[in-house]
């Protein structure tokens, strides 16, 4: 048995086929922790999902911001943006099945020695806060009243965190940080526009992982999100987000052994026609 870690998918269906083949992947024995954004983008949301769902029993999944945005997106609260590739999803007899069950995924997944979440961590937040904020944003996703957080959870600001935060700026900011964050200040100052590499940070930014002061630099976090910066194996800290989607490749690491599986971006996952605003 073999725990497998898989960076973003983002609809690339094919890719993830021959990943799952080239780590000899048998779900009745191994399992897969993903670590967001497994839609969008690519052609193959639709598959990607369905295969997930079928599969759950042998997933660990977190939310990303892509998974996210295809939530508000389908219940009419924001129009899709250029080059979002919902339609096959969305107009599936399963998708209400499919979205609800993401819907009811978490921010964050711990196991062991392993931390897994979208995006980031704020330097402040110890593992124990970590898990009781995301529980927060769970509660409100996956409550009666989830259409009120999903209306109200774009935006950046507040940037940085704070304890007394309320209601929907203190779900904001911890969705921000799980599912958004790639640069922040040392005091947890979060910069959203920022999506390059490491020489290229702007000043007074660095990567949140980086902040001398982290709280959670005692585990392993296994994240994705930022493709730009690549495949990352540095103590206590993984980046599994290689670019799939942009020509790259999809990895998965080995849990055990911190072996890393990976395939190259496959030509059907690339959408024909982009939709638009």
């Amino acid at each position: 048995m073999a725990t497998y870690a898989v960076g973003d998918i983002q609809g690339c269906y094919h890719a993830f086929q021959a990943l799952l083949k080239r780590i000899n992947f048998d779900p009745k024995l191994d399992r897969l922790w993903l670590v967001g954004d497994l839609i969008n983008r690519g052609s193959g949301s639709l598959e990607v999902l369905r295969w997930c769902y079928k599969h759950q029993e042998s997933l660990k999944v977190v939310l990303g911001n892509h998974d996210l945005h295809a939530l508000v997106v389908a219940n009419g609260i924001v129009r899709a943006h250029r080059g979002d590739t919902f339609d096959p999803l969305f107009k599936a007899d399963d998708c209400d099945l499919l979205l609800n069950w993401l819907r009811h995924q978490p921010l964050i997944v711990r196991q062991d020695h392993y931390l897994m979440v979208h995006a980031g961590l704020l330097p402040q937040w110890t593992v124990t806060q970590a898990l009781s904020y995301a529980a927060e944003v769970e509660a409100a996703l996956q409550g009666a009243d989830y259409l009120d957080f999903l209306a109200s959870m774009y935006g950046n600001e507040p940037n940085r965190w704070s304890e007394s935060l309320t209601g929907a700026d203190r779900l904001r900011v911890i969705t921000n940080a799980m599912t958004r964050l790639r640069v922040c200040s040392a005091k947890g100052e979060m910069q959203f526009t920022f999506k390059g590499e490491l020489q290229d940070i702007p000043e007074g930014f660095m990567p949140w992982f980086d902040v001398p002061t982290r709280a959670t630099r005692d585990v392993a976090v296994i994240f994705g999100h930022w493709s730009a910066l690549g495949l990352q194996q540095r103590e206590n800290v993984y980046a599994l987000d290689t670019g799939c989607l942009w020509g790259g490749q999809l990895s998965a690491m080995n849990l055990q052994t911190k072996e890393i599986s990976q395939v190259q971006s496959h030509p059907l996952d690339q959408p024909l026609t982009p939709e638009l605003n």
